[in-house]
């Protein structure tokens, strides 16, 4: 910025409202040509001089708080590194002209940090609106409460943007770290044995929409089989994430040693019975057997998995469904099914932010999925999943999560 030539010592002067600069003990360092036309003072009675000194409460109005409520203000900015905004303040100020004699006025101040290189607060910059013409009578006692409800209504808008700016900002914050937890729990994308696979994770756009889906991909024990599964979690936000790594982790490690996936859900159901939070989750389970071209599968209230035939055809796995986990009171086996494949085949697993969209049938999302997979099931699994996205999603991003598992039978 200092090759551009700019003056920023002449910008500081014309900014159009009042500013100051403040040290964290509240002397003025600076303060612009606004703010010095407006406070009555001239820059020599201002900078090097002890904020409260300049400006001190007017000592014949016993209800007088500006200055201590100023104080706080400035305080909580040093603390907590943030802006701060007042509401309107009456603070009264002495005439230079007429020594002892005050002159009542209104302020709204909004106070914020400047931070040195080590990240502490090195300055405090002091912007103030005068609103006394908001507050002073010009029409009787009508007049006066209607400027002042005036002035306290812009006021509050304000307040009420500065909050929202900060739960934006939390909202933001709470989004990288649930992003960065799923991140860390779900697998990295890796070949299963010899075979070719692609995962793919999409995040919900906006800072509140991180959600609880998760995929996983397993070797079983004994021969050329694998397992490979993918889930959502009601909810969003951290608590999604964290349900969503339990029930990871524990289906990954029931699906190494289960029967099949029914058996493999059964237990899972019964350990979501004991996590808050995991209640109508929704996962598919499939068993692949490499040896036998078998694809075994079990579902608890999830979209069907999709086996793509070399010569084109889309079937959906949908003859082992049931409802979501921990649905029933009292554990039930759960159904599965088997389908055969052929060499060249493709399994497809997905979440519903793939295939759902607002104010339309699940069945039409189906049939565009299965129309692109058709399309592209000869590219290996990697290209299909990114042209699959790039085809389904909508442009300026999904409302939900999306995760997507494409494995080369």
């Amino acid at each position: 910025m200092a090759d551009a030539g700019i003056d920023y010592a002449a910008v500081f002067q014309a900014l159009p409202g009042m500013v100051a600069v403040l040290t964290p003990e509240l002397v003025y360092v600076d303060a612009n040509e606004e703010f010095v036309r407006m406070s009555g003072r001239s820059r020599q009675q201002l900078v090097g001089r002890y904020l409260f000194d300049v400006f001190p409460d007017n000592p014949g109005d016993p209800a007088a708080s500006g200055m201590r409520n100023l104080a706080a203000s400035l305080q909580r900015v040093l603390t907590t590194g943030e802006r701060d905004t007042m509401a309107v303040q009456r603070y009264d100020v002495q005439s230079l002209e007429q020594p002892g004699c005050w002159e009542e006025r209104y302020w709204s101040p909004v106070n914020a940090p400047v931070f040195g290189p080590d990240g502490k607060v090195v300055l405090l910059v002091h912007r103030v609106e005068e609103v006394t013409e908001f507050i002073r009578d010009r029409g009787g006692p009508v007049g006066t409460r209607a400027r002042a409800l005036e002035a306290e209504l812009y006021i509050r808008a304000r307040e009420l943007q500065e909050v929202n700016e900060r739960l934006r900002k939390a909202h933001a914050r709470e989004r990288e770290v649930a992003l960065a937890l799923q991140e860390a729990m779900l697998p990295a994308p890796r070949q299963v044995r010899d075979h070719r696979a692609a995962v793919r994770y999409r995040p919900a756009v906006g800072a509140l929409n991180v959600c609880g889906d998760w995929y996983d991909l397993v070797e079983r024990i004994g021969g050329d089989r694998i397992c490979v599964a993918v889930g959502d979690v009601v909810g969003h936000g951290l608590a999604a994430a964290c349900v969503m790594g339990q029930l990871r982790s524990a289906l990954s490690a029931a699906s190494r040693v289960a029967e099949g996936p029914a058996q493999a859900l059964d237990v899972l159901g019964r350990y979501a019975h004991v996590v808050p939070g995991a209640e109508s989750a929704t996962v598919v389970t499939t068993f692949v057997d490499f040896d036998a071209r078998t694809v075994t599968y079990s579902s608890a209230g999830h979209l069907p998995p999709a086996l793509v035939h070399a010569d084109g055809r889309v079937e959906f796995l949908d003859a082992a469904t049931d409802p979501p986990l921990d649905a029933s009171p009292d554990p039930v086996a759960r159904p599965e099914a088997t389908a055969g494949f052929r060499s060249g085949d493709t399994l497809v697993l997905y979440t519903d932010g793939l295939v759902e969209r607002r104010r339309e049938d699940i069945d039409a999302g189906l049939a565009r999925l299965a129309d692109s997979l058709a399309r592209h099931r000869t590219a290996e699994p990697a290209a299909m999943a990114d042209a699959v996205l790039l085809e389904l999603l909508p442009p300026e991003g999904a409302t939900d999560d999306t995760a997507l598992i494409v494995v080369r039978l």
